[in-house]
């Protein structure tokens, strides 16, 4: 088979051939159609993931969309390095496997799961936000957190706020349905005052930026908390603006807010693997605006360093896939 082969961390991936995969017991060998190349996927590469080991060559990939034997059309995860999705078959999970909806597209699928899931997990898992509750979105105009936006919609916020510093793409969230719109290209004064006004009551901040951003509206939002007994779960999810923040002590003290991460570790698997299923089946109903950006996995060195537009995501395609011929 044909694979993006990474030799070392760092380099993009090459177009090889490798021996076909085999499954070990409770795994099973998948026909690829489709498999993202998300910001996680990139990190795994480069060596700069806790899960990227030391085992070189690797096949890159964490998930994707494919065919089972028997003919079932799955979305896979789980896939550990050196073994990747980025090739024309797989070894997955067998218990990652989840048949998908009639009439979702595989690029689709495999551009949206890993975004969209990560945003799930932290507004219902880990937020543990309700249908009427109100939620702000840190770093909304990435594709997670326009995700965040989305699903917080779908599932009945009363209440969504999106913080952001692309001004197309908070526009566009604006017509998608959020209540109200923050841009952080101002000073920290002004992003403070907008928060304080229409931020202070909200049941939870899914934060995808967390550094200076977050240090701004945490002290924005605690000032101007009209019920400080009321429960605040902060989420930091990602780390876009900077890998730490100068904590306040009072603001634990003045409100009551509860600081977590969602992330790798952060969920039971039972729980991860439910929120997955639920997700899925939403999906057909879901219009949360990214594209997927579909190239032949033969071309994956020269797109591994593309850069896309917002609301824009890479997915590889095996040439088998990409010119209609059967596996």
């Amino acid at each position: 088979m044909y694979a993006a082969v990474v030799h070392a961390f760092g380099d993009s991936p090459r177009y090889e051939s490798l021996p076909d995969p085999e499954a070990a017991p409770g795994e099973v060998v998948v026909d690829v159609l489709a498999a993202g190349l998300h910001p996680l996927v990139r990190a795994v590469a480069a060596g700069k993931h806790p899960t990227s080991g030391d085992r070189l060559p690797l096949v890159p990939g964490y998930d994707g969309v494919g065919r089972t034997e028997s003919g079932v059309l799955v979305y896979f995860s789980g896939l550990v390095p050196p073994q990747g999705s980025m090739a024309e078959r797989a070894v997955a999970p067998r218990s990652s496997l989840i048949p998908l909806p009639d009439g979702l597209d595989p690029a689709t699928a495999a551009a949206l799961v890993n975004p969209m899931i990560s945003a799930w997990l932290a507004l219902y898992e880990r937020a543990g936000l309700q249908t009427g509750g109100a939620v702000l979105v840190l770093g909304a105009t990435g594709n997670a957190g326009r995700a965040a936006v989305q699903l917080a919609l779908l599932r009945g916020a009363d209440k969504v706020v999106a913080v952001g510093r692309n001004a197309e793409a908070l526009g566009e969230l604006s017509r998608m349905g959020a209540h109200h719109t923050v841009s952080l290209d101002a000073s920290d004064e002004e992003v403070a005052a907008s928060l304080r006004d229409v931020a202070g009551d909200v049941d939870a901040v899914i934060d995808y930026l967390w550094g200076q951003p977050a240090e701004v509206a945490l002290a924005a939002v605690a000032d101007g908390r009209p019920d400080p007994t009321r429960l605040l779960r902060w989420v930091a999810v990602g780390s876009m603006a900077g890998p730490s923040v100068a904590l306040q002590s009072d603001v634990l003290r003045r409100i009551n807010v509860d600081i977590r991460g969602s992330g790798a570790g952060s969920a039971f698997p039972d729980r991860v693997d439910a929120a997955l299923r639920s997700l899925i089946a939403l999906l057909p109903q879901v219009d949360v605006g990214t594209q997927a950006v579909a190239v032949p996995l033969s071309e994956v060195k020269e797109a591994w360093n593309r850069q896309l537009a917002t609301g824009q995501r890479l997915v590889l395609i095996p040439e088998r896939v990409a010119s209609g011929t059967s596996a």
